[in-house]
C-alpha cells in the first residue's frame, strides 16, 4: 500500500499554510510514465518534499537503510516510495539501488551536488550522469528557488526544464562523465532566471 498521495497532500498543505505554497512551471517536461531522473539543486533540507509536491508524478528518493528500522518512520518512508541504501557499502550500493528503481520505471529524485549547496561552491558528483548513461532514461533538470529562506507569504518556486539523455562517448579521451555532470548542472542553473 502506498501513502504517497496522502504524504504529498500533507506536505502541500503544510507548505501552503506556512510559506504560501509552491509556484511550479515546466511540469509538463516530466515524462508521465517510465523511468526518469529529476536532477535538482539542493539548498535546503526541505528540498525533497518540495520537489515531491511540485512534480506531477511520484518521486522516489534514496534514504539510509537505518531509517527503515525506526518504528513508524520506517513504515511511512517505505510507503512514500523511499528506497533503502546501505551507506556503509559505499557509493556503489546507492548506484545499484537507484538503477534498480529506474529499471522498474520509477521517477527518481537526485541532487547531483551530493548534499546541500547553499553557497553554490560544490562541484557535481558523477553519479547522476553515470546513472543516466547506464539506464538510458531521460534527465529532467529542476531548479528550486527560495527554499533556503522559507518565510510566511513567500512561495517557493520550482522550475522543470526540458528532458535530455546522457550518452557516453566511449571513444573520447578520458571519461566524459565529468563533462556530462557539468552539463547537468549547467542546465539546472540555467533555469534559475526563468520567468515562465
Amino acid at each position: 500500500m502506498t501513502l504517497y498521495p496522502i504524504g504529498k497532500a500533507v506536505c502541500s498543505a503544510f507548505i501552503t499554510t506556512a510559506f504560501g505554497g509552491i509556484r511550479v512551471s515546466g511540469a509538463e517536461h516530466v515524462p508521465a510514465t517510465g523511468g526518469c531522473i529529476i536532477a535538482a539543486n539542493h539548498i535546503s533540507n526541505f528540498d525533497p518534499p518540495i520537489l515531491g509536491v511540485a512534480a506531477p508524478r511520484p518521486v522516489s528518493y534514496m534514504a539510509k537503510k537505518e531509517l527503515f528500522a525506526i518504528p513508524v518512520l520506517g513504515y511511512l518512508i517505505a510507503r512514500v516510495q523511499a528506497f533503502p541504501v546501505d551507506r556503509q557499502a559505499g557509493g556503489t550500493a546507492a548506484l545499484r539501488a537507484s538503477l534498480r528503481m529506474l529499471k522498474e520505471g520509477r521517477c527518481v529524485g537526485l541532487f547531483p551536488e551530493g548534499g546541500r549547496n547553499v553557497e553554490g561552491d560544490k562541484e557535481a558528483k558523477g553519479g547522476v550522469a553515470f546513472l543516466a548513461a547506464s539506464s538510458g532514461v531521460p534527465v529532467v533538470p529542476a531548479h528550486i528557488i527560495g527554499s533556503d529562506r522559507l518565510r510566511p507569504f513567500h512561495p517557493v518556486r520550482v522550475v522543470f526544464g526540458e528532458p535530455f539523455r546522457v550518452v557516453r562517448d566511449r571513444q573520447a579521451e578520458g571519461d566524459d562523465l565529468e563533462k556530462w555532470s557539468l552539463e547537468i548542472m549547467r542546465r539546472i542553473y540555467a533555469l534559475q532566471g526563468s520567468n515562465r
